[in-house]
Formats: structure tokens, sequence, C-alpha cells
């Protein structure tokens, strides 16, 4: 569950609501048992120990996974506006949030000048 919360950026609530029947199964060589009840303070408990056995100081939730989602498709180059409808945000400041935790690597940065300049010679 923790993998569908920051793979698609689910919400706790909509990861918790994933039917059986939403999943292709077969798709998990690892168990052949299907689980069909999960609770949602079952996968918070559960987080609260991975990150206590983990030794992570900072605070975690499994919101945290939907943020680390958000972010990193936008320090990957993925389009604010795209990031905007995978999150099902109406507004785009509610995704503008992420931006500010992003690393910035401004030195890495090229003038689109400079990419003319390398197609010219």
């Amino acid at each position: 569950m923790a993998k569908l919360l920051y793979g698609c950026g689910l919400r706790l609530m909509e990861c918790v609501r994933v039917r059986v029947q939403d999943l292709d199964m077969r798709r998990d060589p690892r168990s052949e048992v299907t689980r069909r009840h999960v609770f949602e303070s079952g996968l918070q408990k559960a987080l609260k120990v991975a990150v206590n056995k983990a030794g992570i100081t900072k605070r975690a939730s499994c919101h945290t996974f939907r943020h680390s989602f958000a972010t990193h498709l936008l320090e990957n180059g993925v389009n604010i506006r795209v990031v905007q409808e995978l999150m099902g945000h109406a507004d785009i400041k509610a995704t503008e949030i992420y931006t500010h935790v992003m690393e910035k690597d401004i030195p890495a940065v090229s003038s689109p000048l400079d990419h003319l300049l390398k197609a010219d010679s």
C-alpha cells in the first residue's frame, strides 16, 4: 500500500478504498492471498513502526508519500500542469506548494540560447 501511496500519489483514503477487483492480482508473485479489508489506522500504524525502525526523526505520515510523489515528478521535469492534473488539484496554487521543497540545481540550468548555439555547431 505504501508503494501505491508513493507510486500513484494517492491520498490515504483513496488507497484504502482500492478494491481487489481494481487490481490485477496476477502481478503479485509474492503471495496468493487475497486480502479484502484494510483500515486506514492499520496502514498508519505500520508506517509509524517503519519510520521508527528506520531511525527517521522527521515527522512522516501516509500523506508524505503523496508529497514525495509530486515533488519528485517536478524535480524530474514533469510540467506543473501535468502534476496538477495527476494530483487532482483544481487550483495550481495547491500544486505550487511542492515547488518550495524541490532540490534546486541552479548552476545546472542552461539558457535556451545555449541549446540553439549547440544545434548550429
